[in-house]
């Protein structure tokens, strides 16, 4: 059964649609199609500059959460159109090796996983064979498989192969699990598919992670400096004899970065060195990544250190300093060193490389406020509890959730602390109290976050009545890898105010919508304020410093430009230089997350898809303090050197 994988293949890493570009949910290079319909001239883009690198083969996910945003409502079109993607690659004469997971690491949102899992009472563990997580991957796999089985290379189409779980060794031992798993995957697809796992290069992680015999083969991953032959020669004993073509599926051309690291980098010639180590004894390679891409939208993962609260959110940006560059750049010297390699072991002429796509800085944009959050909270949906909530259970699975309570001041108008043990993952914290005026003006105190969090001292305030507590809790991306994988969002602890429990919450849903998700809310507060009447440039003003703690409100900005319907549209890059943190959506397309007082990234990719001929509106939400120019930038390069860096430790 695994003769026909004795071929040399050449594969890259991580197709993900117009979310990690613009292709559908694959681990080599890509985007996802746009709900419009237009960026499937990027994912054919993408495509081409694959092969142009020499690859012959596209190694792609399948997320859950794209799929299934909630819990019974399936979605395989637009950004989703995973069929389209798979058909696209046979036409374009490449072929496939499906991750259909259910777990697919990614440094996706929770590793591909729908968050509604997180949700359900009694929780189901998850990567496990408990009863009720294995009812739930059959209903999924019920739907997805049948969809791909037509798509199978015995059945004529470009799919050689088919993962099982992903690196399931570095997390547990249930092979009954993976057993289980690999039946499902039989029912659906047939017992000709060749299925298989991939795990890190040790005893140990293939001991726990493969299926022994020749039923399901069993592919190593390992980090690039490593001598690979060795741990080819290991993965012998975990095929059949005779059935172990050496294969490397994820072959590291680069790496991640979280937020406050250097932007992550590896020498072209050493990528190259290692690659050609591989290729010349006819070993086969799977380059992760070919094509990182973009994290559009809330789809980012996280990682973790020592422990759960060490976390590490991962940029915008999955350009992961791949050949192809995040906006499909091939001009560049890992693509020209690993194309040489590539190129002495194929045994066909490689394309021509395609020229990069041409970036165009559009200049600035005017932006105008148009409301605070807490002047539109009265349009958010709100639930009531005696305790806070996870955003899980309110139905808010991404973005941002605001928790609001009262408490009573102190007789001897004494401050206040207040402290919440468990936090995920940043909360900005407020009081306020009517003022004369019957309006309320909350001013911020401070902000706990996940990775640093220590109590607040809350100011003596004077209030005719109880003080307002606003605690607005920003959801950063889900683990995506290790023990803690299982990371509900928001409030997950009692709140406590000089050490008594706070009772009696409201929870308000804030209404940014993900990239495959409609507005809950019709008409959308925030869709409604950006395109109002005071989005104009006679209403721009230069916006007046405000000092201390008065200037951190959370608030929506919004400012347009034009693109003449002559003129070819192009890439392009926003800049948020001079901004603090939060959300950019551009034609109500959820960009993604900026910090630049963080950094690296500064600023985000605009692909041309996004844009249109004639009015383009830029919406931001700004968590802290605005650009006082109030104005952003359109520029045709990347950047990242923004914010206080330290150095990435991980090494290749």
């Amino acid at each position: 059964m695994l003769e026909s994988l004795k071929f040399q293949t050449i594969s890259s890493g991580k197709m993900v649609s117009l979310s990690r570009s613009l292709g559908v949910t694959c681990i080599i290079s890509g985007f996802f199609l746009s709900v419009l319909h237009l960026s499937m001239q990027y994912w054919e883009d993408r495509l081409l500059r694959a092969k142009a690198l020499g690859l012959n083969t596209i190694q792609t996910y399948v997320p859950w959460n794209l799929h299934e945003p909630r819990a019974g409502t399936l979605d395989f079109e637009g950004i989703a159109d995973l069929v389209s993607f798979l058909k696209l690659s046979q036409r374009l004469g490449i072929l496939v090796m499906l991750r259909a997971g259910p777990y697919i690491c990614a440094e996706w949102d929770l590793g591909g996983f729908p968050p509604w899992l997180l949700a359900i009472n009694p929780a189901p563990r998850l990567r496990s064979s408990d009863p009720a997580f294995l009812q739930l991957v059959e209903r999924w796999w019920g739907s997805l498989l049948p969809k791909v089985a037509p798509l199978l290379y015995g059945s004529g189409g470009p799919i050689i192969m088919v993962q099982i779980e992903n690196e399931f060794g570095s997390y547990g031992d249930d092979k009954a699990y993976l057993h289980h798993l690999v039946s499902l995957a039989r029912k659906h697809l047939g017992d000709d598919v060749i299925l298989y796992t991939t795990d890190g290069g040790s005893r140990e992680t293939l001991e726990k992670g493969t299926i022994h015999g020749d039923a399901v083969f069993s592919a190593v991953d390992f980090t690039t400096g490593d001598n690979p032959w060795p741990i080819f020669e290991l993965q012998k004993e975990f095929n059949a004899p005779g059935k172990s073509p050496p294969l490397s599926s994820e072959f590291y051309t680069g790496w991640l970065t979280h937020w406050g690291e250097k932007n992550a980098q590896t020498s072209a010639d050493f990528t190259a060195a290692a690659l050609k180590n591989i290729l010349e004894r006819n070993g086969s390679a799977v380059l992760y990544m070919a094509h990182g891409g973009t994290n559009f939208g809330f789809y980012n993962g996280a990682n973790t250190g020592s422990d759960e609260s060490d976390y590490k959110p991962d940029l915008t940006s999955y350009d992961y300093d791949a050949p192809i560059r995040e906006s499909g750049d091939v001009n560049n010297a890992k693509f020209k060193a690993l194309r040489r390699v590539v190129e002495q072991y194929s045994s066909v002429s490689l394309p021509a490389v395609p020229s990069d796509n041409e970036k165009k800085a559009y200049g600035s944009i005017n932006v105008t406020k148009t409301g605070n959050l807490f002047e539109l909270i009265r349009y958010f949906d709100v639930v009531e509890s005696d305790n806070p909530i996870s955003m899980e259970s309110m139905g808010q699975m991404f973005g941002f959730l605001l928790y609001v309570t009262e408490y009573t001041a102190k007789d001897n108008g004494g401050e206040s602390i207040v402290s919440i043990p468990k936090v995920h993952d940043r909360a900005q914290v407020f009081i306020s109290c009517p003022s004369e005026d019957g309006h309320e003006k909350p001013t911020y105190v401070g902000t706990l976050e996940r990775w640093s969090n220590q109590p607040l001292t809350l100011p003596n305030t004077k209030c005719l009545s109880n003080i307002s507590l606003l605690v607005l809790v920003e959801n950063m991306g889900r683990l995506n890898y290790g023990p803690y994988i299982f990371d509900r969002k928001g409030i997950l602890s009692p709140v406590y105010l000089d050490g008594r429990i706070l009772r009696k919450w409201k929870m308000y849903l804030v209404p940014i919508i993900n990239l495959n998700e409609s507005p809950k809310i019709n008409p959308n507060p925030i869709i409604q304020a950006a395109n109002s009447g005071f989005i104009t440039m006679s209403a721009h003003k230069r916006l007046k410093q405000k000092s201390g703690n008065a200037s951190k409100e959370p608030a929506f900005y919004a400012g347009y430009f034009y693109i003449s319907k002559e003129d070819i549209i192009k890439d392009t890059f926003i800049s948020l230089s001079g901004w603090g943190k939060g959300i950019v959506t551009i034609n109500n397309f959820n960009i993604g997350r900026f910090w630049p007082l963080k950094g690296p990234q500064c600023n985000l990719y605009v692909p041309a898809p996004i844009l249109q001929n004639g009015k383009n509106v830029v919406v931001i939400f700004e968590l802290e303090s605005p650009n006082p120019e109030l104005v952003v930038q359109l520029v045709d390069q990347p950047d990242f050197t923004c914010g206080p860096r330290k150095s990435n430790v991980h090494q290749l």
